[in-house]
């Protein structure tokens, strides 16, 4: 019988428009939150983040991409 863990989801809208800082940001959370997903969705109109993951701080997510000057916000 396997047993599997649950991985969570947040969903956050952004104001990263530019593919370079998308990319920096994607390995920067893969680094600090450890097995997670992240992507961005440039072309949605709320500049999508995704991050899939255990155990994800949302208040990092938000910390970070604010301390280089985007905004971001969870989405419920």
């Amino acid at each position: 019988m396997e047993t599997t863990i649950n991985s969570m989801v947040e969903v956050f809208k952004t104001n990263v428009h530019d593919p370079a800082e998308a990319k920096m940001f994607v390995g920067l959370l893969q680094k600090l939150i450890t097995n997670s997903r992240v992507n961005f969705d440039l072309e949605d109109c709320d500049r999508i983040l995704r991050i899939e993951g255990l155990d994800i701080s949302t208040q990092l997510v938000t910390g970070i991409l604010k301390d280089h000057g985007y905004q971001c916000q969870l989405l419920e």
